[in-house]
């Protein structure tokens, strides 16, 4: 079984959806402590000249060192039609801009003030939509017994330990924080895997890279999109 475990995105890049196309399971990694300023609760997208712009999920306030599963969305703003409304310029210029409206409306048809569940179910819909099996778990409703961690990168291996897989993939970045002999003695074998992130026509004068799966729905169809997903290398 080829593993991979992943912090939930909110509307992920390409790569995250490489990574689980190259998986039997996903697993998000939701028991650590939540980064302010990541990807967790906002991502990229074209601003209607040029640029970019972030779309984003507001979030009750938080202290140091709360985990990502404990973080709460915010009810004060009626944040889905405020990032509705930041996508009606692609309207103008983007040839599946109902079809990518109809995935991120099914992806906010949800009850829950959780931003894992949330993104759980973005990439339930968005995966759904570009036709990407995905076998999904949020890690802190496993229950998994794993041993204990000495070093981040050792969160993997005894996942992995625990669930029997034979390979783990994980993203280039971040690469440094294993110990690949760990894994060689476990007898799992690890892949660093990157996407390629190959342009697509984003009908203006510059392309902007690594931006949201949205923007990639609103250019492309679900076949350029599985395509460009699987423009890969591994290290």
């Amino acid at each position: 079984m080829k593993l991979a475990n992943m912090q939930p995105y909110f509307f992920p890049y390409l790569g995250y959806y490489s990574l689980i196309q190259k998986t039997d399971q996903f697993i998000l990694f939701d028991d650590v402590q939540f980064i302010r300023h990541g990807w967790i609760e906002r991502n990229r997208i074209l601003k209607p000249a040029e640029g970019w712009q972030y779309v984003s999920v507001p979030l009750e306030k938080f202290s140091l060192g709360t985990k990502i599963n404990q973080v709460v969305i915010s009810s004060k703003e009626d944040w889905r039609n405020r990032i509705f409304r930041q996508l009606e310029h692609y309207k103008k210029r983007s040839p599946y801009y109902q079809k990518a409206l109809e995935v991120i409306s099914a992806s906010f048809d949800i009850s829950t003030d959780s931003i894992v569940e949330l993104n759980k179910n973005i990439l339930l819909e968005t995966c759904k939509y570009i036709e990407i099996p995905l076998n999904i778990q949020i890690f802190s409703e496993m229950n998994l017994e794993i041993e204990s961690v000495t070093h981040p990168g050792e969160w993997a291996l005894n996942i992995s330990k625990a669930l029997n897989a034979t390979k783990y993939i994980n993203p280039t970045g971040g690469s440094e924080i294993f110990q690949k002999e760990q894994f060689d003695r476990a007898g799992i074998g690890i892949d660093f895997m990157g996407n390629n992130l190959t342009t697509y026509n984003q009908r203006r004068g510059n392309f902007e890279p690594g931006l949201s799966i949205i923007d990639v729905m609103m250019f492309c169809p679900p076949e350029q999109i599985r395509e460009l997903v699987s423009s890969t290398y591994l290290l």
